[in-house]
């Protein structure tokens, strides 16, 4: 029920929602720790504040594997520090990308969004991918280039890279401060 390459189901660009991918708590317990793990759980909930605060559509996407981030499992569940609201969505994915999932796009498309604001791990694995899906579904897309990271030894330069990366490939790119939501 993609909307790709058709403008007139594109939802409004004013309206935005926020996805948080896999800010789940295994992630931040591998041997490599996540990059700024703490002023990017600062950052993220910065973010989410804003979004509650203009009544923005929140959802939280977690990833499903056999043998990593089991569902249901301790290691599965949102980070700590993450408190969902009722009213915020979850989706759960078995793919890098959500939107190669049944569920996301159709959200999105029922809220009448047109506008992504992204947040969360890994930089180039399923941020990377998560953006690049919904540039392809015909959203606007906004990474917040300072709340999003990776476990790995090369984050600071693989968050450097896709910032740019991305930003060359359509997405906006900007800090934490400068996101609002409309």
């Amino acid at each position: 029920m993609t909307h790709e390459n058709d403008p007139s189901n594109l939802g409004d660009i004013e309206k935005s929602a926020l996805l948080v991918i896999d800010v789940q708590r295994e992630m931040f317990e591998q041997k490599t720790p996540i990059y700024r793990a703490e002023k990017l759980i600062d950052h993220i909930l910065e973010i989410i504040n804003k979004a509650h605060a203009a009544n923005a559509p929140i959802i939280y996407i977690q990833h499903n594997a056999e043998d990593f981030l089991v569902k249901g499992s301790e290691g599965w569940q949102l980070h700590p520090r993450l408190n969902p609201r009722p009213d915020d969505w979850r989706i759960f994915k078995e793919q890098s990308s959500a939107f190669q999932e049944v569920g996301l796009d159709e959200l999105l498309i029922s809220l009448g969004v047109g506008r992504l604001v992204v947040v969360g791990l890994v930089t180039h694995g399923c941020v990377k991918n998560n953006c690049l899906g919904g540039l392809k579904a015909g959203y606007q897309v906004v990474l917040a280039s300072d709340a999003h990271s990776s476990f790995s030894k090369d984050a600071a330069a693989l968050i450097e890279k896709w910032n740019k990366t991305l930003a060359d490939r359509g997405v906006v790119v900007m800090p934490t401060k400068d996101i609002c939501f409309k």
